[in-house]
């Protein structure tokens, strides 16, 4: 946990205990259902709650926004978003059943109130939307924006930057941008934090 204290200082105490109790119960649930890969798990704070977290060094969202977590596996970067942004509601959304049943668990035992969970496709998602699409390496550039767009608020003029889809992603991203028509904005992460892990890997954002 200490890599995520080096970046973020500003926790309450509540939060401390929530993000300290991550390693054990990921490592509980994922003797059950594996939802993150074996040689990942001990890097866990770095390569799934820091990455996560990324989001939070760039983006401020503000209390009562509500965010989507498109594919969100087992709760990544919806969980440690949600901890980072207690008045924030998140809703995670996934097609594999048994994962949403892993991040219904830890949500409890964290005593996350701000998360909701449905298992569905993001194509069968209707009548909702939400401020900010958030995602981590899950489709391509091109399905992300078509199945965020009709998802998202309409943003206002003069707030510019304040809807949107945003994405983690990692590696050569041209050929995927190019495809996409899309013209996001690009961060690197490792811009953000110097472990070596994070080169190569970015946040992309598409204002609505």
């Amino acid at each position: 946990m200490e890599i995520v204290l080096k970046y973020f200082s500003d926790f309450s105490p509540q939060q401390l205990q929530q993000l300290s109790l991550l390693e054990n119960l990921y490592k509980d649930w994922n003797e059950k259902i594996n939802v993150i890969s074996r040689k990942d798990i001990d890097g866990l704070y770095e390569k799934h709650v820091l990455h996560s977290l990324a989001i939070a060094a760039v983006f401020e969202f503000d209390p009562g926004m509500e965010i989507i977590d498109l594919g969100t596996g087992g709760g990544f970067p919806g969980i440690p978003l949600a901890i980072f942004f207690p008045e924030v509601k998140f809703h995670l959304v996934d097609s594999t059943a048994k994962k949403l049943k892993v991040v219904e668990a830890i949500s409890e035992s964290l005593g996350l109130k701000n998360i909701t969970t449905q298992h569905t496709r993001v194509e069968e998602i209707k009548g909702r939307r939400f401020d900010f699409v958030v995602s981590r390496a899950v489709a391509p550039l091109a399905d992300l924006w078509k199945w965020s767009k009709p998802l998202l608020k309409i943003g206002k003029v003069e707030q510019p930057n304040k809807k949107g889809l945003i994405c983690l992603k990692g590696g050569d991203l041209a050929l995927e941008i190019q495809e996409s028509r899309a013209r996001p904005q690009i961060i690197e992460i490792a811009t953000l934090f110097s472990e070596s892990f994070f080169k190569e890997k970015y946040l992309l954002f598409l204002p609505r």
